[in-house]
């Protein structure tokens, strides 16, 4: 693929996404998983602790609910045009292999964060391919393809690849740090009580 093509990639919201499309605050779509029970996460991808949801789910959303919600369809078209090129996708086994700050962390054996928040800060990382409720998400196989270059200009850095993370990573049984969510919260408080 050219450098200056984009690779097309699903569709996806996260939650503060999700709330922008159906006119709530972002606290109400937890409220809709914990007190409500109207949400889960059958139709998300959990990336780096955090879940994203297909846009095909959440655009339905609204009609599977006791009380109708009705979908903000200018949100929904600004959503699909940051995302563009995309596709729809229906189940979350049909998504790619997606990752975040914490799955790239693992994947490359970094010791922290910070390491790699650095490379995408000064340009070395390539560009997320969505930065979906303020969160960089790659899609993993141009970012394993950039590998070499990656490691070829390195200094203080290997980047090699993890073969054992990529492999769970590529089959979906990843579930090292960010596969997820942790609580926060008053329901981290009540785990640790």
């Amino acid at each position: 693929m050219p450098e200056d093509e984009q690779p097309r990639k699903p569709y996806l919201a996260g939650g503060a996404e999700f709330a922008a499309l159906y006119d709530v605050k972002r606290l109400q779509v937890s409220q809709w998983i914990s007190r409500d029970h109207t949400l889960d996460y059958r139709y998300a991808k959990i990336i780096s602790g955090s879940p994203y949801w297909l846009l095909k789910f959440v655009k339905g959303f609204g009609q599977t609910t006791p009380r109708v919600k009705h979908l903000n369809e200018a949100a929904l078209n600004r959503l699909i045009k940051e995302q563009d090129p995309g596709y729809w996708v229906g189940e979350v086994d049909q998504l790619p292999p997606l990752v975040g700050q914490a799955e790239l962390t693992t994947l490359f054996r970094l010791s922290d964060g910070a390491l790699l928040r650095g490379a995408i800060r000064s340009g070395r990382f390539r560009p997320a391919d969505y930065t979906l409720s303020g969160s960089p998400i790659w899609l993993l196989e141009p970012v394993v393809r950039d590998a070499p270059a990656l490691q070829a200009g390195a200094r203080g850095v290997d980047w090699a690849v993890d073969e054992a993370v990529l492999a769970s990573l590529r089959d979906g049984a990843y579930d090292g740090p960010g596969a997820r969510i942790v609580p926060r919260g008053r329901a981290a408080k009540k785990n640790t009580d």
